[in-house]
């Protein structure tokens, strides 16, 4: 059964300025250390974190869960590519989420679906 659904579009250019100003205090605060990790292994590493920034904003709608934080939500990639999404510190372990992830130059978009578990 659906419990909900998310979307998001996020500039890749904001995303920039944002590490551009912060630094490492913005990146570890929206992303994990494993999330960091693989992004500097990516081609484009501003468009890489747009997409997680953009999946996560799109799971936190589906999921209505003010209490989340940003690091709370994991998204790697599987060994085929795809993108997956952990919830971590145990609030996930009722839910399957499914997400996409899609960028351009300039833009990034994501879509996620929560589900109860099987």
């Amino acid at each position: 059964m659906i419990i909900g659904t998310g979307t998001d579009i996020t500039e890749v250019k904001r995303l920039k300025q944002a590490v551009e100003k912060w630094g490492t205090v913005f990146l570890n605060r929206v992303f994990t250390k494993k999330e960091l990790e693989n992004a500097k292994t990516r081609g484009s590493l501003y468009q890489h974190l747009a997409g997680r920034f953009a999946a996560k904003e799109a799971i936190f709608k589906a999921l209505g869960d003010k209490n989340l934080a940003w690091k709370d939500a994991q998204i790697l990639n599987n060994k085929e590519g795809k993108p997956f999404c952990e919830i971590l510190n145990g609030k996930g372990k009722k839910i399957d989420i499914h997400i996409s992830i899609s960028h351009v130059k300039n833009y990034a978009t994501a879509f996620a679906i929560i589900t109860e578990k099987a």
